[in-house]
C-alpha cells in the first residue's frame, strides 16, 4: 500500500515532505489520472499560481509604489518569481536619476520592465540618448511619459528612426526637436506616420525649411494618422495659408490636437462674447494662429481685463492677436498698471493713443526707457507700480 501510495505521488510530480510546491509537467496521459488526482493537480497548481500572483502584487504595492488597485492591474502582465531581477531594474532606474514617482509611472506603464536585463535592455538606450544631447535629468522625467522607448528595439527602430531625423533636421534643430517631444517619435518609429505625414506636407507644397521647422518645434503633430493628418493639411490650405511661409506650421499645429475642433469651437464662441464677428477670428488666426490655441479661461480673462479695467475698444484688440499669447501676471498687469497711472496723472490723454502691440511687444528696456523712465520726475513711484510694490490708486 505505502509503495503504490509513493508511485502516486511521484506520478503526480510533487513532494508531500518539501516546502517547495512543484509541479512538472511529464509524459503522463490524462486517461491514467484518476478523478481524485485531477482534483489535486487543480488545487495544487491554483496554489502556485495564487503565490506567484501575492508575491507580484506586494512587490509592486511595496517597492514600486502602486496603489492596490494599479498593483492588481499591473500584476496581470508580469509574474515575479523572486525580487532580485525587479531589484535590480530599480536601482538601475534610481541610479540614472529617476524619481520614486516617476518609477511608478514607468511601472505602471510597462510592468514587464521588471523582468529585464537592465544592463542589456535599458543600459544601451540611455547612453544612446544621452549621447544624442539629451540631459539625463530630461531623460529621466521623458521616460516616465514614453516608457515605450525602454522596450523599443535600439537596432531595428531607434537608430534607423535617427537617421532618418538627421537627414531633416540641423544640428540646432535636431537639439529643439528632442527638447519639444519629439523623443516620441523613437518609440513609435518613422515610417508608420511621420513619414508619410512628410510627404503630404511636400505634395502641398511645402518647403523643407517649413517641414523642418514644424519637425522640431511640433513634433507631435506629425505623429497622427496620414489620414487624418491630410484633412488638417486641406483645411489650413482652405483657409488660405501659404504653405511656403512658416505662418501655416503654427496653423498646422493649432489645428493638429485630437480636440482641435472643440478647442476652436470654445474659443470661437469666447471671442465672439466680445464683439467679434467669424471674420474677425478667421483674420486673426490667420496672422496669429498661436491666438486658437489658449484656453477659453485665458482669452477670457485678458479680454475682461483689456476691456473693463483699461478701457481699451474691443475692436483694437483685433488688431493686435498676440496679446493672448503674453502672461497676464508677469506682462500685461505690470505694463497696462503703468499706463493706467499714466492716464490718471495726464501724462497720457487717451487710451487709444497706446498702441497695444507696441506697448507689449518692447522688450524689456525698451519698455522701461518709453514709458517709466520718461516720465520718473513726474512720477517718482513709477517704477514701483511696475514691479508691484505700490498700488495704482497710492502713487
Amino acid at each position: 500500500m505505502a509503495a503504490l501510495f509513493n508511485l502516486k505521488a511521484g506520478r503526480l510530480g510533487y513532494s508531500l515532505f518539501s516546502k517547495t510546491t512543484r509541479f512538472v509537467v511529464g509524459d503522463v496521459k490524462p486517461s491514467h489520472f484518476t478523478l481524485q488526482n485531477e482534483i489535486l493537480c487543480r488545487r495544487f497548481t491554483s496554489e502556485i499560481s495564487e503565490n506567484h500572483h501575492d508575491f507580484t502584487v506586494n512587490y509592486l504595492i511595496n517597492s514600486c509604489g502602486l496603489s492596490p488597485q494599479g498593483a492588481i492591474s499591473a500584476s496581470k502582465r508580469v509574474k515575479l518569481r523572486s525580487p532580485e531581477r525587479a531589484d535590480s531594474v530599480l536601482s538601475f532606474l534610481r541610479s540614472h536619476g529617476v524619481s520614486a514617482t516617476n518609477i511608478s509611472k514607468i511601472v505602471r506603464s510597462c510592468p514587464g520592465l521588471l523582468s529585464c536585463n537592465p544592463e542589456k535592455t535599458l543600459l544601451p538606450k540611455i547612453e544612446f540618448f544621452v549621447s544624442l544631447g539629451v540631459s539625463r535629468e530630461d531623460l529621466a522625467k521623458t521616460l516616465a511619459y514614453e516608457t515605450l522607448l525602454l522596450v523599443t528595439s535600439l537596432e531595428k527602430r531607434i537608430l534607423p528612426t535617427c537617421h532618418f531625423l538627421r537627414n531633416l533636421l540641423s544640428e540646432k534643430n535636431f537639439v529643439v526637436f528632442l527638447k519639444n517631444g519629439g523623443l516620441r517619435i523613437f518609440s513609435e518609429g518613422h515610417s508608420k506616420n511621420v513619414a508619410p505625414n512628410i510627404e503630404i506636407l511636400r505634395e502641398f507644397g511645402m518647403p523643407q525649411s517649413c517641414i523642418s521647422l514644424l519637425l522640431a518645434y511640433f513634433p507631435r503633430s506629425l505623429t497622427q494618422k496620414p489620414e487624418n493628418f491630410a484633412k488638417v493639411m486641406d483645411e489650413v490650405k482652405q483657409m488660405g495659408f501659404d504653405m511656403e511661409k512658416s505662418r501655416s506650421v503654427a496653423a498646422i499645429k493649432a489645428l493638429s490636437s485630437g480636440n482641435s475642433k472643440s478647442i476652436w469651437s470654445r474659443n470661437c464662441e469666447a471671442y465672439k462674447r466680445w464683439g467679434w464677428s467669424e471674420d474677425d477670428v478667421l483674420s486673426t488666426f490667420k496672422r496669429f494662429p498661436r491666438c486658437m490655441t489658449k484656453s477659453e479661461k485665458k482669452i477670457m480673462q485678458v479680454m475682461d481685463f483689456l476691456v473693463n479695467k483699461m478701457g481699451w475698444p474691443q475692436r483694437s484688440i483685433v488688431k493686435c492677436p498676440t496679446i493672448v499669447s503674453y502672461s497676464l501676471e508677469k506682462r500685461i498687469i505690470p505694463r497696462c498698471s503703468v499706463v493706467k497711472v499714466l492716464l490718471l496723472k495726464g501724462l497720457i490723454k487717451e487710451i487709444e493713443n497706446v498702441s497695444l502691440c507696441s506697448l507689449m511687444s518692447y522688450t524689456e528696456k525698451g519698455f522701461l526707457e518709453r514709458f517709466v523712465a520718461r516720465y520718473i520726475d513726474e512720477v517718482p513711484g513709477l517704477l514701483s507700480v511696475y514691479r508691484g510694490k505700490v498700488e495704482i490708486q497710492d502713487v
